[in-house]
Formats: structure tokens, C-alpha cells, sequence
């Protein structure tokens, strides 16, 4: 009986390990230079919070904040590509998750890495 709750627990962690390490089917992963051939034909979305996106972004991208996704969710269309990106690759799977499930966006490709590993031009608020 005592070894119950530590299984429950080991079980719920490896759950969430895997969760966030693992990338869905429905999302595609891109290196920088897949990403720069297909993004400016697409929806790019900057799932980081806003003083972020200040700090620096990739030029052309809207930002919306995964906090905000729920609410925010009509303003990507599901009849184009939705390219993301985030600092490292989590926040994008995340909002992957919830565009495919809740808003049914069929396309959807993300920045392996995320805006950390990324080396092309940005864009910076003044």
C-alpha cells in the first residue's frame, strides 16, 4: 500500500515530462532555413509575452501571447499555414496544441529551437 502514492506520483511526472518534450504528429518542426522559405506565405505568430516580442522579434510577426490564445483565437484563419515560434520551442508546441484542438488549423509548423537559436533579421520596439 505505501508504494501507491509514489507510483501515482512517478506516473503523473512522467506524464508531463513527456508532454512537453514531445512533439505532436499535427506539428512540424523547421530549422531556420525551412522556416524562412514558408513563413511569409503563412500566419506568423509570436506566442511570447508582449515585453518579449518588444525586446525583439522575426519581421512580419503578429504577436499573440499563448496566455491570451484562448481569447484571441478567431484572429488566425484555419484556411492558412500558421508558422510559430516562442524562446524555445514550449509555449509554440502548447499554442500547437490548443489551435489544432480548439480552432482546427490543420497546418501548423514551428520554429525548432525557438527565437533563441534564431539568426535572421528582427525587428525591435524603440
Amino acid at each position: 500500500m505505501e508504494w501507491i502514492l509514489p507510483a501515482i506520483l512517478a506516473a503523473v511526472l512522467v506524464f508531463f515530462i513527456t508532454k512537453r518534450f514531445i512533439t505532436p504528429k499535427f506539428l512540424t518542426p523547421l530549422s531556420q532555413e525551412d522556416f524562412i522559405k514558408g513563413y511569409r506565405k503563412a500566419q506568423l505568430i509570436d506566442v511570447r509575452e508582449q515585453r518579449e516580442y518588444e525586446g525583439g522579434h522575426i519581421l512580419g510577426a503578429r504577436n499573440i501571447p499563448l496566455t491570451q490564445l484562448r481569447q484571441r483565437m478567431k484572429e488566425i484563419r484555419t484556411d492558412q499555414p500558421v508558422y510559430l515560434y516562442c524562446q524555445s520551442g514550449a509555449r509554440s508546441k502548447q499554442a500547437a496544441t490548443v489551435l489544432k484542438k480548439k480552432r482546427g488549423c490543420e497546418e501548423i509548423y514551428h520554429l525548432k529551437g525557438g527565437f533563441k537559436k534564431w539568426s535572421g533579421r528582427i525587428n525591435k520596439k524603440k
